[in-house]
């Protein structure tokens, strides 16, 4: 055989090896973008009639006409560099750009009057990047940034891969560094609520340490935020169905899939129910189940994890999301954060929700334990007051629509112990594989967390097909006995929640709500 033989052969293989992706979250489609790259025929199975997982887009028929709504808040940050690789590879990198240099508003209407500072970075090295803005911090006592600061450079010396850290809470921890109720509230909650979707006494202390040591202490530019000008569905389902279609991955919506079980001449064969078509059998080398882990549960062959039930012990934390139109402008700022107030964080949506006049803001609720089943009734008459609490231009405004999006399960629940629970990619059957936020990527669930996932998914199953991963695009997304490479001091969570977009363009066709969306938005009563 011939050298050009020997290609054309290698090609040939490669070509008739097969993969299927269930599940067209961030993931999913992560992981199908990785195989279609590597020479691999592949197949994606979404159940929905979108991609895009939990960041997505609907359109709303509002009072103050048709609106682009995403269903959450979702940011990342200059860290996240498995995230930064995805927005490259579906060419959405310049429609979701980042801060010149991290600054976070946060304003105290605890006290008779409201006072505002801020979170701020210059271009020093760690750690006095952050020196200025926190010795300035209004909403500390001196004695308490001093405190801080301290707590800070013990933080910076923890192994989050350290186990004996996954069973201690954020907030004992704290506590141990001499924190108050007061700091933990005005500072460390103020990050990990919104990243973790936790708060401190709930959060284990290994997710918490790796969020805030690479976010924030591993390099100046770590925590700088990163939004979408355009809607959510633009990068996570359009952008991303282009891609895969130009990739040569096979897409399938609306195709639930029933089973997953061994072939008899080798592989995998995956069961769809009605979707696309009539119900099919889909053979394949090698499946990624992209899904939650309940569903991951559900389907997984028998034998593929020692104790497949510890995937139901993985829990669930809530989101809750508060849309208002007003008639006119009442926030000058793109985003800030409130501390004194059931508000969390507030951000101007006007520009990609496609709003013809007024203006449009969310209320992003991270741990909504409390209120994610409450009555739009009642969430309205708790937070239109907060809202003109905060924004004094607010109470002379008309609220000309009030909506609400739930998501009662965003993401997997960070409390202490949740690391022993979380299952690697690679199962016990070959051909198997997992990925979703999570699973062991080390980080919190988020869109970084997924797109690694769907990274080390596509590894592990190329692996098995013979074809070995040796070109991954962010060497970080390798985990090694649950630590972090150095790499990863490049890289930090894709918050669910905080900062909006400036100068926005017109957004893009929006996309069809489906029914699940339908019960999200609800209307007032």
């Amino acid at each position: 055989m011939t050298g050009i033989d020997a290609v054309a052969a290698g090609s040939r293989a490669s070509r008739e090896r097969r993969a299927l992706v269930v599940g067209g979250g961030i993931a999913g489609t992560t992981a199908a973008l990785r195989l279609a790259d590597a020479g691999v025929a592949t197949t994606l199975l979404e159940s929905r009639p979108r991609l895009g997982g939990l960041a997505f887009s609907f359109r709303r028929d509002s009072p103050a006409g048709p609106l682009s709504v995403d269903n959450g808040q979702h940011v990342h940050l200059r860290c996240c560099t498995a995230y930064t690789w995805f927005l490259r590879r579906i060419g959405g990198s310049g429609l979701a750009p980042l801060q010149r240099r991290l600054d976070v508003p946060v304003l105290d209407v605890a006290g008779v009057r409201p006072r505002l500072s801020r979170l701020r970075r210059n271009f020093l090295p760690v750690p006095m990047h952050l020196a200025a803005s926190l010795a300035n911090y209004r909403h500390l006592t001196p004695a308490e940034r001093a405190r801080a600061a301290g707590a800070a450079l013990a933080l910076k010396a923890l192994d989050p891969a350290d186990p004996a850290l996954d069973d201690v809470d954020f907030a004992t921890w704290l506590h141990g560094q001499g924190q108050s109720d007061r700091a933990i509230s005005a500072l460390w909650d103020l990050v990990g609520t919104a990243t973790l979707n936790a708060r401190a006494p709930h959060a284990s202390l290994g997710l918490a340490a790796m969020v805030f040591r690479t976010g924030l202490l591993s390099a100046p530019g770590a925590a700088d935020i990163g939004v979408s000008r355009v809607p959510l569905g633009h990068l996570h389902d359009t952008l991303a169905r282009e891609a895969l279609r130009a990739a040569g991955v096979h897409v399938l919506t609306q195709t639930r899939v029933r089973a997953v079980t061994a072939a008899s001449g080798g592989g995998w064969t995956v069961s769809a129910g009605e979707g696309q078509g009539s119900a099919a059998e889909h053979h394949a080398d090698a499946v990624v189940l992209a899904v939650p882990q309940r569903e991951a549960n559900g389907l997984l062959p028998e034998g593929a994890l020692p104790a497949p039930g510890r995937l139901l012990e993985i829990g669930t934390a809530p989101i809750l999301n508060l849309h208002v139109v007003y008639d006119r402008r009442v926030l000058r700022r793109p985003f800030f954060a409130a501390l004194g107030s059931p508000v969390q964080w507030v951000f101007d949506r006007t520009g990609p929700s496609g709003l013809g006049g007024g203006q449009y803001l969310a209320v992003s609720q991270s741990a909504a334990h409390g209120e994610i089943d409450e009555s739009v009734a009642a969430l309205r008459e708790r937070y239109l007051p907060e809202l003109a609490r905060l924004l004094p231009a607010a109470r002379t405004a008309r609220v000309v629509d009030f909506f609400v999006t739930r998501e009662r399960t965003a993401t997997f629940d960070p409390r202490p112990g949740v690391g022993r629970l979380r299952p690697a990619s690679r199962t016990a059957v070959p051909g198997v594989c997992l990925a979703g936020a999570w699973t062991d990527t080390g980080w919190p669930a988020t869109m970084e967390s997924a797109v690694r996932s769907g990274m080390t998914a596509a590894r592990e199953a190329l692996t098995v097909m013979g074809r070995p991963y040796d070109n991954d695009p962010v060497p970080s997304t390798t985990r090694k006995g649950g630590g972090m490479s150095s790499a990863d001091t490049g890289g930090t969570s894709g918050l669910r929640s905080r900062t909006a977009p400036q100068n926005s363009p017109t957004p893009p066709p929006r996309t069809a709500v489906d029914a699940r969306t339908a019960q999200n938005a609800e209307e007032t009563p």
